[in-house]
């Protein structure tokens, strides 16, 4: 054990993690050529959009330079604030963390967040100022953010170019020197901590671990302690990062269980797995559980296929375990799932690997937050999905969930971003500058405003130089009302969303202006409408369509005439009182779409 180092690597988006990863497995030989960068990149959509969206771990050989053979585990994690689960999960099984800043960006606010969780974790911390390499490198002004802003010693931080490898070799020599080795006795009764899973078809659940105490080989019986299911291991092994299986995992190290667990809910990330010899073991305190933001809808377009969406996200949920889903029905779109979500790239991520990796056509709703709704007999009710608010009339007042923001700006930027952020009816709460070039600005700020894409807004009113990272403040009470969508006089559940009075009005006019176009015309006129109880606030009709029943009439009396335009309106009349309107699905995704 005094030989083995656990750590990660921690940083904002876009910092050069993943290409850090690439150069230390290229150093310790684990891999020989850098042609297939971001390799522990391997998902299909983090190659496409150059993020890491899991954490990852490799086991790597290292020699120092004074001739000690070493084992590192390195933990690969995502930067981007949706993802700061996968970060916490991480950061439990480790010892130590490498905090990368770029040298061209500075600390920003998902850096500070994620030294924050890395302090508060109570682990080593060596920063490393990346991209060195570059031009318009600060090297000074990130040793002195590192000081200012974390109370780091920004003169002893590191300087690394990911890309070209200076700076690495000495960074592995800090790792070996600094980092602490893991605690823990092979002599002590098991206790494993589950920080990620997959599942694997023909072998069911593979739990990823880090063995704090005790050890584990084959043929092992394996309790886990919150559901106190017991199963027999068939094989362990280590990340290196393909699964290469061992004879043993002793205290320290990190690797894979595999059981034949077949049964995918009988594993949860941030379980414990003790022996059943010792029950009374105590499980692995401290694991932060997710608290999620945004929840959204999400419907088989075929729905015969509910059965398959259920199998895939019981699969799904193993790999990502902060994802929160419960069966709901819409009388527009037949069963599906209410999903919650760290954030809406996460939603967007999840609806897309879902897609694509368990071959789902899904329709997803408009994502919402979580209101309270206070009724006149003095109750409460948390309500995630606009359908279920109960009546007007007993609603007493509502309350919206409200996050504080933190967002770091270049100076010349600040005024637009003021004024983003009152648009969305944000409160400044303070500003403070941290260095000559950029402000600290912090908000509190309406969830549901921040969903509906102030992140893009942000980064194309600053030209890309703003970053934010918000945490869950509490509830604030304001004056919302339900609108509800009338489809020829018929209410389309999935198309009702909360807003605030004063804006509920425009944003309906747009929306029903928008469905106008997508709803496909019918022999009969249909009226779009939007209400707010039982007063309309917005009409449009889409006009029906006309035959030309005149068209066989070369001639004769005006009474021939006026007698088959009489039929014709009767016909109509008869229709539209039998006619069914189908909402097109892109109706539903308009929706999403709605700020644009």
């Amino acid at each position: 054990m005094e030989n083995i180092r656990n750590f990660c690597i921690i940083a904002h988006i876009d910092h050069g993690k993943s290409t850090l990863a690439d150069r230390i497995l290229e150093l310790t030989g684990v891999i020989h050529t850098t042609e297939n960068a971001q390799v522990l990149d391997s998902m299909d959509l983090e190659r496409e959009r150059g993020i890491t969206i899991k954490a990852k771990s490799v086991r790597m050989p290292y020699k120092s330079q004074d001739g000690k053979e070493y084992i590192l585990n390195l933990i690969d994690t995502p930067g981007h604030v949706d993802f700061n689960y996968e970060v916490s999960r991480s950061l439990k099984a480790c010892e130590g963390a490498v905090l990368l800043v770029d040298a061209s960006q500075g600390v920003e606010a998902q850096t500070i967040a994620n030294a924050y969780l890395a302090i508060d974790a109570g682990l080593e911390i060596i920063p490393v100022i990346n991209k060195i390499d570059l031009p318009n490198a600060m090297i000074d002004e990130c040793r002195q953010q590192l000081e200012d802003s974390l109370g780091l010693p920004g003169k002893t931080a590191l300087l690394v170019s990911a890309k070209d490898g200076t700076g690495v070799p000495d960074l592995l020599e800090a790792i070996v020197t600094l980092v602490p080795p893991p605690k823990g006795s092979i002599e002590e009764p098991l206790k494993c901590l589950i920080f990620d899973s997959f599942y694997d078809t023909y072998r069911g659940v593979i739990p990823h671990i880090r063995v704090f105490s005790g050890s584990l080989k084959h043929g092992d019986k394996i309790m886990i302690k919150s559901t106190g299911q017991i199963h027999e291991v068939d094989e362990v092994g280590y990340f290196t990062p393909q699964l290469t299986p061992s004879e043993i995992l002793s205290a320290g190290e990190v690797g894979y269980a595999g059981a034949i667990i077949k049964k995918v809910g009988s594993i949860h990330v941030g379980d414990t797995i003790i022996s059943p010899d010792h029950p009374e073991t105590e499980g692995i305190h401290g694991f932060r559980h997710t608290q999620p933001m945004v929840f959204c809808g999400i419907y088989p377009i075929n729905t015969n296929d509910y059965v398959k969406l259920t199998a895939a996200l019981e699969k799904f949920q193993l790999n990502d375990s902060s994802i929160v889903y419960e069966k709901e029905s819409s009388a527009a779109l037949g069963w599906g799932y209410r999903l919650g979500f760290m954030g809406m790239l996460h939603m967007e991520i999840t609806l897309e690997r879902l897609k694509r990796e368990y071959g789902q056509e899904l329709i997803a709703t408009m994502p919402s937050v979580i209101y309270k709704v206070y009724t006149t007999d003095g109750e409460f009710q948390l309500i995630d999905n606009p359908s279920k608010f109960p009546d007007p009339g007993r609603i007493d007042h509502i309350e919206e969930p409200i996050v504080t923001l933190r967002v770091i700006v270049p100076n010349e930027f600040v005024g637009p971003i003021m004024e983003l952020s009152d648009a969305k009816r944000a409160k400044l709460e303070g500003m403070e500058h941290s260095d000559k070039r950029r402000a600290l600005l912090t908000y509190e700020f309406p969830l549901a405003e921040m969903i509906t894409g102030y992140y893009d807004k942000l980064k194309s009113v600053s030209r890309g130089y703003a970053s934010m990272d918000y945490d869950f403040l509490g509830y604030r009470s304001g004056d919302f009302v339900k609108v509800d969508i009338l489809v020829k006089e018929n209410q389309v559940d999935a198309l009702s969303f909360i807003s605030v009075r004063e804006t509920a009005q425009s944003r309906s006019r747009v929306l029903i202006h928008k469905l106008r176009k997508l709803i496909p015309r019918q022999m009969f006129e249909i009226p779009l409408q939007a209400a707010i109880g039982s007063k309309v606030i917005a009409r449009e009709d889409i006009v029906a369509l006309r035959k030309d029943v005149l068209a066989k009439c070369y001639g004769g009396d005006i009474t021939r005439k006026r007698k088959l335009l009489e039929k014709q309106a009767e016909g109509k009349k008869k229709m539209k009182m039998v006619g069914a309107v189908e909402v097109p699905q892109e109706a539903f995704l308009l929706l999403l779409k709605m700020e644009e």
